[in-house]
């Protein structure tokens, strides 16, 4: 080796370990992962929406912020909520329904919304159309005509006299979900009365309709308020020998008669989807509303039992799941 070569490859080694330094250290040739920030306002705290947000990598206190706010069904505190997110600065917020969209709206106008399962997001102006939603709001949307007419359906099979129809509504004026529940028991001939329990008073009210009139069954329609109170719903209509059909399978779980909807784990999963695409750089815009296509019917046989009601065997067959 010629002398003249060794100062040259000592300089070439240093260029290589400065260069290998600014790489390392943390410089600025080498940014830190982004962490992301995700404001989240819920009903209550929901695992499978979390852990569906480990499968996509995203680890909190690593590379993920969260903030949390988590009604319990108390509408009145939304807007308060909606606020303290806000001012958090998350990239994304997600929320369980339309209502606390609504209120997110309120507080920004700016920061990417996903819905969980939300009522009818155009008939709530919360989206311009399904396919192109326009504006800060996107997700999944439980809402369809269908479901409320096969309610009654699946009701009237194991109750045949059924003639007289109670309808436990959440909402304080017409909602999506009572207008087509009304306009199915109409074509079957049934008598609808709307009974309202937007808060603790009227629920005990609507407890005291139960007791003093007849009817020969009841639909529940379903809010963060209503899930907060599924148990004493459910207790109620079997202490009135009510035959009841719910929107979500927790409320047969804890004694309902039956349920058949869209199953709220696989939306809580899918929501993450849309969460993951806006935090790398999708609009919401330009996200279209999904919907459910498999829908769950289950079916607690105990409570038939002790309503006295013989579950026809075909709908047993049908059911994705049976209480016993």
């Amino acid at each position: 080796m010629r002398r003249s070569e060794v100062p040259l490859r000592r300089i070439e080694l240093a260029v290589v370990l400065i260069v290998a330094c600014m790489f390392t250290s943390g410089g600025e040739a080498e940014p830190a992962g982004k962490v992301y920030r995700l404001g989240i306002l819920m009903t209550t705290r929901v695992s499978a929406f979390e852990e569906e947000l480990k499968k996509f990598g995203y680890i909190e206190g690593q590379n993920l912020l969260i903030e949390r706010r988590y009604s319990h069904g108390r509408l009145e505190t939304l807007d308060g909520f909606a606020h303290e997110l806000v001012e958090f600065r998350p990239d994304v917020i997600a929320v369980t329904n339309g209502q606390m969209a609504r209120a997110v709206l309120r507080a920004t106008k700016t920061i990417p919304i996903v819905v969980v399962a939300a009522g009818d997001l155009e008939a709530q102006g919360l989206v311009a159309s399904l396919a192109k939603p326009g504006g800060t709001v996107t997700g999944l949307q439980i809402m369809s005509k269908d479901l409320a007419g096969k309610r009654l359906e699946l009701l009237h099979e194991i109750v045949p006299t059924l003639r007289r129809l109670a309808v436990i509504t959440p909402f304080p004026g017409d909602s999506a979900q009572q207008h087509e529940t009304e306009l199915a028991a109409q074509k079957m001939g049934m008598r609808v009365e709307i009974l309202r329990a937007t808060d603790i008073d009227r629920l005990l009210s609507v407890f005291n309709a139960l007791t003093r009139s007849h009817y020969d069954g009841l639909v529940v329609l379903s809010s963060p308020y209503m899930w907060e109170q599924r148990r004493a719903v459910a207790l109620a209509a079997s202490a009135n020998r009510l035959p009841s059909i719910f929107e979500e399978r927790e409320f047969v779980v804890v004694g309902g008669l039956a349920s058949y909807g869209p199953s709220t784990a696989p939306l809580n999963r899918r929501a993450v989807v849309y969460v993951d695409k806006i935090l790398k750089g999708a609009k919401p815009a330009d996200l279209p509303v999904e919907q459910p296509t498999k829908f769950d019917l289950v079916i607690n046989l105990k409570t038939a039992k002790a309503l006295g009601l013989a579950i026809p065997r075909t709908l047993l067959l049908r059911a994705d799941q049976v209480i016993e």
